[in-house]
């Protein structure tokens, strides 16, 4: 099957005048695929993506403070996410952004990353206060993601008015061009109908490959549609509790494999090849779980390393231990921004970054005598595997 036409998956071609050109908008079927998708291939990916994530639950439960871990994690996601959408930040460059203590920090490329963060946290905390994952919720979490920053003009927190395209420089060269906008409502609602409809025969991770896709296809924001449909995999997967913290994220997946992701997507508009996609997608939860868990206990041995080399210092060893707590939340640091944090002293306080410092823990990365910045480079190190910026 794979490469042939499906046609009773297909969806319709409808010509349509944009930008002074007749291109045709490509309007996909309503989900679930008919036929229905075919399952003896995808049990055993599927069994192993379901085992994967039970393995990350497992390690994640077991952190020893899980929003510190978060907290990292997430801005980790935020920039993975970003920079497949051509952005050069790197997390040092969204850690420094975020300081209070340098308000300087360059902005641009690194806005777009916070307003990621900003907006995962929001769509969380609504899931989590029983928000259902609604067109409305959809809308308010796009609103935060283009709130400031390049995409402000682009109608944040509102479905597209006009003709949009992927690829290309204008829809006659385009690589896919979206349904137009007068469709847009009709679809969107048959997708929100989707999520909610009960579906005891499709997994739910089957189930959320195909939505994200659709999201994709659809394209109904003017801007950033490839975050937000990344976004919506890990909410569908909280709002049903399979993941119990937002600790799966796919952006290194598709980074690595971005061709191939674009490739598929357009496989299935053109084909109705849902089977291909769904494996890759399964496949992609497996490797993200698996890397994710690793990750998470790294990080664990890293803190136990370090925690007990401070708890060799003695009198200074309490003290220090707090800042190292808040350097958990913290990897870059300045010591005014320790004091407020802590409630310590700013002689406490410096003296403890200068133990950490003595130990190797942590490194001094502005070379200045004033505004100096403290990384906790150990840390650092495992959460930017993977994060170097495309095109670099």
């Amino acid at each position: 099957m794979e490469g042939q036409l499906d046609p009773s998956r297909l969806g319709k071609k409808i010509a349509i005048s944009t930008a002074g050109e007749k291109v045709f908008a490509f309007v996909p079927p309503p989900l679930p695929p008919v036929p229905a998708i075919r399952m003896d291939a995808l049990y055993r990916p599927l069994e192993a993506a379901n085992r994967a994530l039970g393995q990350l639950g497992g390690v994640a439960s077991i952190l020893p403070d899980t929003p510190l871990f978060l907290y990292m994690y997430i801005r980790k996601e935020a920039l993975l996410s970003s920079q497949i959408e051509g952005t050069q930040s790197s997390l040092s460059d969204l850690l420094f952004f975020e300081s209070e203590d340098l308000p300087g920090a360059p902005i641009g490329d690194v806005q777009d990353v916070s307003n990621y963060v900003a907006a995962m946290n929001h769509g969380l905390a609504r899931i989590r206060g029983g928000f259902p994952l609604s067109l409305r919720l959809i809308r308010e979490i796009h609103g935060v993601l283009l709130s400031k920053g390049r995409g402000s003009m682009k109608q944040p927190g509102a479905f597209r008015r006009s003709q949009n395209w992927i690829g290309g420089t204008r829809p006659g060269n385009a690589a896919f061009v979206p349904p137009p906008p007068e469709l847009l409502l009709d679809l969107m609602s048959d997708l929100e109908k989707f999520i909610h409809a009960d579906t005891p025969e499709i997994p739910f991770l089957i189930k959320a490959g195909l939505v994200h896709v659709q999201f994709e296809t659809l394209h109904p924001f003017l801007d950033g549609n490839g975050r937000l449909g990344r976004l919506l995999i890990t909410f569908l997967l909280c709002s049903q509790e399979i993941l119990s913290e937002p600790v799966l994220y796919l952006s290194l997946y598709f980074k690595t494999h971005r061709q191939h992701y674009y490739d598929l997507l357009q496989r299935v508009r053109e084909t109705g090849d849902w089977e291909a996609w769904l494996a890759f997608f399964l496949d992609g939860i497996t490797e993200t779980s698996l890397e994710a868990a690793r990750s998470a206990q790294q990080i664990l041995g890293l803190f136990t390393r370090d925690r007990q080399q401070i708890e060799r210092l003695g009198r200074p060893a309490a003290s220090t231990l707090r800042v190292h707590q808040l350097l958990q939340q913290k990897a870059l640091i300045t010591i005014p921004e320790a004091v407020r944090l802590s409630g310590m002293s700013a002689p406490t306080v410096a003296k403890s970054i200068r133990h950490m410092e003595e130990l190797g823990i942590l490194r001094e990365v502005t070379g200045r005598r004033r505004d100096r910045m403290f990384a906790y480079t150990g840390y650092l190190d495992i959460l930017s595997q993977g994060t170097e910026p495309l095109g670099r």
